[in-house]
């Protein structure tokens, strides 16, 4: 096909969980989710942010938020706006107990963090986040 790739690019999206560590807009309205997992060593790590919350997914998760105290793991730490950015995120640090079905390209960065936003399909009541794959692990 002349002025053509010669090739196609797909991309390869997974679902799994993953557990919400703090969001942005407030507790009562969340706009997005940050998202963690455990590591081998049981810290929650930062995995990636969510794309905006459509209005089903913001009522579900605001149902199961709690503000997060001052041991929280993510207590002190930044987030950027975006790849590459300097401009930090607001966020508010919630108890990390929520866990969300997301959908994820398999996109990695360096760190293991998605490289992608994530789409919140559903809060999984019936999971706990011990049962949340680790960090680093498929998908």
């Amino acid at each position: 096909m002349p002025g053509g790739r010669g090739w196609t690019k797909y991309k390869a999206r997974h679902i799994t969980e993953a557990i919400v560590g703090a969001v942005t807009g407030s507790l009562r309205a969340p706009t997005t989710a940050l998202l963690g997992r455990y590591d081998e060593d049981g810290r929650l790590r930062y995995a990636g942010r969510t794309t905006t919350l459509n209005a089903t997914a913001r009522h579900a998760l605001a149902d199961q938020l709690h503000a997060g105290d001052a041991d929280h793991p993510w207590r002190g730490r930044t987030f950027s706006v975006g790849w590459g950015s300097r401009e930090q995120l607001s966020v508010h640090l919630v108890v990390p107990e929520a866990v969300a079905e997301v959908a994820v390209d398999v996109a990695r960065d360096s760190t293991g963090r998605w490289r992608h936003p994530v789409r919140l399909t559903r809060i999984r009541t019936d999971m706990r986040p011990d049962d949340v794959p680790l960090f680093g692990t498929a998908p």
